[in-house]
């Protein structure tokens, strides 16, 4: 086995399907349709149960142990977990723990786990809708006026060219 072949090849692709299901499945997340924002529901909800389980026998899935595919499938699941508040905290602190965690997914799950708690947001990572402008709105930020200074610091681009994303 090489420096770059995972430890673990079956939670590997396990992982990396689940996200391409996640991937598929996201426009039900914003969809005006019930049936396909339930369907996005169900699915985070069942891939945040088995990432608990994954976490809880083998801790935080790092790049070492699935690849690097599939450690950033992992932080994309945690990421949707959002009625699931415990997984996305244990992914988080399991994250933190690892030197390897690139600082840019720490980040958007730190915003994401402090705006599910009903906290201000550190990096502004996450985008609350629309204004009837049709301008994003983010989520309130603990310190607007650092938050390109901390954004950079993590290796996110500027905040004004993250939410021209969304127009």
């Amino acid at each position: 086995m090489n420096a770059t072949e995972p430890r673990n090849s079956a939670l590997s692709a396990e992982l990396v399907s689940m996200a391409e299901a996640d991937r598929q499945t996201s426009p039900g997340a914003n969809s005006e349709d019930p049936a396909e924002q339930l369907a996005w529901r169900r699915l985070t909800a069942q891939h945040g149960d088995r990432l608990a389980r994954i976490m809880a026998e083998h801790g935080w899935p790092t790049a070492q142990l699935v690849g690097e595919e599939a450690a950033t499938s992992a932080w994309l699941i945690a990421q949707h977990a959002d009625r699931q508040l415990d997984v996305q905290r244990r992914a988080l602190r399991l994250m933190e723990q690892e030197d390897a965690t690139p600082p840019r997914q720490m980040a958007f799950l730190r915003d994401r786990v402090l705006v599910n708690e009903g906290h201000k947001q550190v990096y502004g990572t996450q985008i609350a809708g629309v204004g009837k402008d049709g301008a994003p709105v983010p989520w309130p930020c603990e310190e607007p006026e650092r938050v390109d200074e901390l954004r950079a610091g993590v290796g996110i681009e500027p905040f004004g060219e993250y939410v021209a994303k969304f127009m």
